[in-house]
C-alpha cells in the first residue's frame, strides 16, 4: 500500500494519496494538483478515484482539475445537489489494488459530509484507516454553524451522533486521517499533530468526554470566525471551479504599469515581513506577510479587482501564486518586477509605518496612563484577548476590522497589538489604506509583552 499525506500550508489542509497495484486514489485534492500527478508517476499507479469529504468551505477543491487529465472518477455524497461527479451513499465501496474504500454519511460539520473506510484485504478483513474530512479532528471536531445560528443545535447533535455511533465503533486501533491540521479555521483548536488514531480520541479528545447534552451545549456556545471568502468557496465546489489546466502566469510590472493599477483601484498587496513594510513601502498597499496569505487573503482581497504582488525579490511567486490559486483567485494579475528595491531606486513614493517595541508601549503607558489620545487596539481573536490582554486594549479581529473601522476613533494614535507583530501588521496597513494617518505596530506584541515579564488583564 502507498500512502502520502499532501500538505498545504496557511490553511493547514489535508489531502491524502493512496495506492495499492497499479491504482490510486486521492482524498479532497487541492487544485493545484501537480503533486498527485507526481505522486502517481514515481509509484507508477494510475489514478481511479477522486473522493470529496463535503463540499470544502476553506480552499477550492481540485477534483475537477485533477479528473480532467487522468480521467478519474468523483466520489461525493448524494446529500447535495453537486453540478459534477458521481453522487455517493452509505454503503459504496471502490476497489484499487487490493484497497477497498467504503463511504459512510457523517453529517454535522455539513450535511453531506461523509467518510470513508479503509481496508487492505490481502492483510486483514479489518478497517485499518478512515478519512475523516471535517467531522473528527486530532483533539478537536469540526465546527457546526457554516448553516448559520439557528442550525447549530441540529447540526450539533448530528455531529455527536457521527461520531458516537459511526466513527468511534470502528475500533481503537483504526487511524484517523482528517481534512485538516492545527491552525485551519475548520475547527476551534486542532492538536498540531500528523494523523491519530480512535483510540487516542477517545482517551485525549476532551469533546469525546462529553454528553450529547453537553456536547450540543458547548457547540452552541462556541464561538468562530467565518471568512466572507468562505462564500465563493461553497459555490466554487458546488458548481465546480473554473479549470485551469496550468498554473496562470504572474506578469512583471513596470513601475509605470504598478501606478497605473494603483490608480486604477486594483488590489496590492505587498507579501514582505512586518519590518520590511515598516522601514518601507508603496503608499495604499495592504500588507499580509507571505505566509500569512493563505490564511488571511480571503478577509481581505476579493474577486473582481486583479491582484498585484511586491515582494523583494520575487523569488516565491510560485508559492504566492499557488497561496492565492486554492483559494479561487482567478484574478492574480502580477508582480512587481524586480520587487520593492525597484520602486525606491525609481524614486516612487515610499510610506513608512511606525512601530514600537513592547519597552516603548510600557513606558508611553506608564508615563501617560490616561492619555486620552492613544487608542490601544488588540487585533486577536476574542478568544485570545478575554484570556490576557494589556490593559486599556480594545478588541476586534484583525479579519473584522475592515467592517469595524467605525469602533476605531480616527483622531487618535491608534497602536496596534497582536500575537507577535504580524497580523498587527495587516490592520496597521488597512487603517493607513483607510485614512488613519497615525498608526504604530508592536513589533513581538503579546509574545514579547509576556516574555518581558508586564502585567497581563483577563477577562
Amino acid at each position: 500500500m502507498i500512502f502520502e499525506i499532501v500538505k498545504s500550508a496557511g490553511i493547514a489542509h489535508k489531502s491524502y494519496f493512496i495506492g495499492s497495484k497499479g491504482a490510486a486514489a486521492v482524498i479532497d485534492p487541492r487544485r493545484d494538483c501537480d503533486i498527485y500527478l507526481k505522486l502517481a508517476e514515481k509509484n507508477n499507479l494510475k489514478i481511479e478515484h477522486i473522493f470529496e469529504t463535503h463540499r470544502n468551505e476553506d480552499y477550492t477543491i481540485g477534483s475537477l482539475e485533477l479528473s480532467e487529465i487522468v480521467g478519474a472518477e468523483i466520489h461525493h455524497s448524494n446529500k447535495l445537489n453537486f453540478a459534477y461527479g458521481t453522487p455517493a451513499k452509505n454503503g459504496d465501496k471502490s476497489k484499487i489494488g487490493s484497497l477497498i474504500l467504503e463511504v459512510f454519511e457523517t453529517p454535522g460539520h455539513t450535511d453531506d459530509s461523509i467518510s470513508i473506510k479503509l481496508k487492505d484485504i490481502e492483510v486483514s478483513k479489518d478497517i485499518y484507516m478512515v478519512f475523516t474530512g471535517d467531522t473528527l479532528f486530532t483533539g478537536e471536531v469540526g465546527r457546526c454553524d457554516l448553516y448559520g445560528e439557528e442550525e447549530i443545535p441540529k447540526m450539533a447533535k448530528n455531529l455527536y451522533e457521527s461520531i458516537f455511533q459511526k466513527i468511534l465503533p470502528l475500533g481503537d486501533e483504526v487511524i484517523v486521517c482528517p481534512a485538516h491540521g492545527s491552525g485551519s479555521v475548520c475547527g476551534a483548536d486542532i492538536r498540531e499533530q500528523e494523523f491519530t488514531t480512535v483510540g487516542y480520541e477517545k482517551k485525549t479528545n476532551s469533546m469525546l468526554k462529553k454528553s450529547r447534552k453537553d456536547f450540543v451545549e458547548y457547540k452552541i456556545n462556541e464561538k468562530l470566525y467565518t471568512p466572507p471568502y468562505f462564500r465563493k468557496m461553497e459555490n466554487n465546489n458546488v458548481k465546480g471551479p473554473k479549470l485551469l489546466c496550468k498554473l496562470p502566469y504572474l506578469k512583471p510590472l513596470s513601475m509605470d504599469e504598478v501606478k497605473w493599477f494603483l490608480e486604477n483601484d486594483a488590489q496590492i498587496v505587498d507579501v514582505r515581513n512586518p519590518t520590511d513594510f515598516a522601514g518601507g513601502h508603496i503608499p495604499g498597499t495592504l500588507n499580509i506577510w507571505r505566509e500569512g496569505l493563505p490564511a488571511f487573503a480571503g478577509w481581505f482581497l476579493n474577486y473582481e479587482q486583479p491582484i498585484i504582488v511586491v515582494e523583494n525579490k520575487n523569488n516565491f511567486m510560485d508559492e504566492i501564486n499557488r497561496f492565492l490559486i486554492r483559494l479561487g483567485y482567478d484574478n492574480i494579475y502580477g508582480h512587481l518586477s524586480g520587487g520593492f528595491p525597484v520602486w525606491f531606486k525609481g524614486a516612487g513614493a515610499v510610506e513608512t509605518l511606525r512601530t514600537w517595541s513592547v519597552h516603548d508601549l510600557k513606558k508611553k503607558l506608564e508615563e501617560e496612563p490616561k492619555d486620552e489620545s492613544l487608542f490601544l487596539l488588540d487585533v486577536r481573536k476574542e478568544k485570545d484577548w478575554i484570556e490576557g490582554h494589556i490593559e486599556g486594549s480594545h478588541n476586534v479581529y484583525v479579519g473584522l476590522l475592515k467592517d469595524h473601522l467605525e469602533e476605531v476613533p480616527r483622531n487618535k494614535h491608534v497602536v496596534v497589538y497582536c500575537d507577535a507583530g504580524y497580523k498587527a501588521s495587516i490592520a496597521a496597513s488597512l487603517l493607513k489604506m483607510n485614512g488613519y494617518e497615525n498608526a504604530t505596530n508592536v513589533l513581538g506584541s503579546m509574545k514579547a509583552w509576556k516574555k518581558a515579564g508586564y502585567p497581563v488583564t483577563k477577562n
